[in-house]
C-alpha cells in the first residue's frame, strides 16, 4: 500500500476507535501531507465533517495553486459533497482505497477531468465492512437510506 494512502487508513482507524465512522483522508502537495483528517460527523455533531472535508480543514488556508497541484487521498469514494469540494479547489487526482461498500461520485470527478484511481485496497474495505456490521444505523444515517 502507498504510504499516502497507509495514512488515510490511519486516520479511518483513528475514526473508528473514536466510535465515528471510519474515513480518512490525507491531501498531498509535492510529496508533503499539508492536510490529513477523518469523518467526525458523530465525534462532532456536524453533518458535513467527512474524512475529505477534515483534510481540507486541517490543510487549512491554501491558494488554489496549491490545491491544483495536490493529490486527495481517501479511503472510501467520495461522496457528492467530497467530490464538490474536489472539483471546487480543482484537486486534479484521487487515490481512492476502495468503493466496494460506497460508489461515490467517481463518474462526476473523470467527467470533469479528475484522474481517479481505484486501488481496491482489502484492508480499507475490511474495515469500513467491520462497521457496517456493527453499526448499520450509523452507516444508513449518514448515506440518506
Amino acid at each position: 500500500m502507498d504510504s499516502f494512502l497507509q495514512q488515510a487508513l490511519e486516520e479511518a482507524r483513528k475514526g473508528y476507535t473514536e466510535g465515528g465512522i471510519p474515513i480518512g483522508s490525507v491531501i498531498v502537495h509535492q510529496g508533503k501531507v499539508i492536510g490529513k483528517g477523518h469523518n467526525q460527523r458523530i465525534q462532532q455533531g456536524n453533518p458535513i465533517l467527512h474524512g475529505e472535508m477534515d483534510a481540507l480543514q486541517n490543510a487549512g488556508r491554501y491558494p488554489a495553486s496549491v490545491y491544483r497541484q495536490s493529490i486527495l487521498y481517501t479511503t472510501l469514494s467520495p461522496c457528492s459533497m467530497c467530490s464538490g469540494a474536489i472539483l471546487l479547489y480543482g484537486i486534479p487526482k484521487v487515490i481512492i482505497g476502495e468503493n466496494r461498500s460506497f460508489m461515490g461520485e467517481e463518474a462526476l470527478l473523470r467527467s470533469r477531468g479528475v484522474e481517479v484511481v481505484l486501488v481496491n485496497d482489502e484492508a480499507c474495505y475490511e474495515l469500513m465492512q467491520r462497521f457496517i456490521k456493527e453499526h448499520p444505523e450509523i452507516w444508513n444515517e449518514d448515506i440518506g437510506e
